[in-house]
């Protein structure tokens, strides 16, 4: 079946086209079609120690002040700590391709993430070290939506290197851009 028959399948109500409530199932696999960077979010917890996980919704907001969108699990320790205080800070590190293992680090819940990671305090932000990309932000706009909080980091500081980016697609982190 062709673009255009599918097409007119949907119109008609047919072809699998659902109309009403969607699943959260239909919508995680609908959404793992979506190619994404995947970017490390840091905060350091009210102990003093750092706070990180992964995430694959983070892209650029607004150039005028420059700000960029995450969006956290409410649940995760870093959420928490980011959204804690007006004054909170975090980083956002986008990950090369080369980064697989780190990102499958961060993408846990169990341990102490850094604990065999190169990186360091950019004041009171945790920097990995050998990103691409890293923006120093304070979190500005908190916005509650679902199990997931939106939130605006207004960027205060950030460093940029050449690398191919490690994308995230079909729920995996190995995906090449290249055919």
């Amino acid at each position: 079946m062709d673009l255009r028959q599918q097409e007119k399948q949907q119109e008609r109500g047919t072809g699998g086209a659902v109309s009403g409530a969607v699943s959260g199932a239909a919508f995680t696999e609908a959404m793992s079609r979506l190619v994404s960077g995947v970017a490390v979010v840091s905060a350091r917890r009210g102990d003093g120690r750092p706070s990180g996980l992964l995430v694959s919704s983070v892209c650029s907001y607004s150039a005028d002040p420059p700000s960029v969108l995450v969006a956290l699990a409410r649940t995760s320790r870093t959420c928490r700590e980011i959204t804690a205080g007006p004054d909170a800070h975090f980083g956002v590190h986008l990950l090369a391709r080369s980064h697989a293992a780190l990102a499958r680090t961060f993408a846990g819940s169990s341990g102490d993430k850094f604990a065999d990671v190169l990186w360091d305090w950019d004041g009171t932000v945790p920097r990995l070290a050998g990103v691409p990309v890293y923006a120093k932000c304070r979190a500005g706009a908190v916005l509650p939506h679902g199990d997931h909080v939106i939130v605006v980091g207004e960027v205060v500081g950030c460093a940029v290197a050449e690398d191919d980016p490690l994308v995230y697609f079909r729920r995996r982190l190995d995906w090449s851009l290249e055919g």
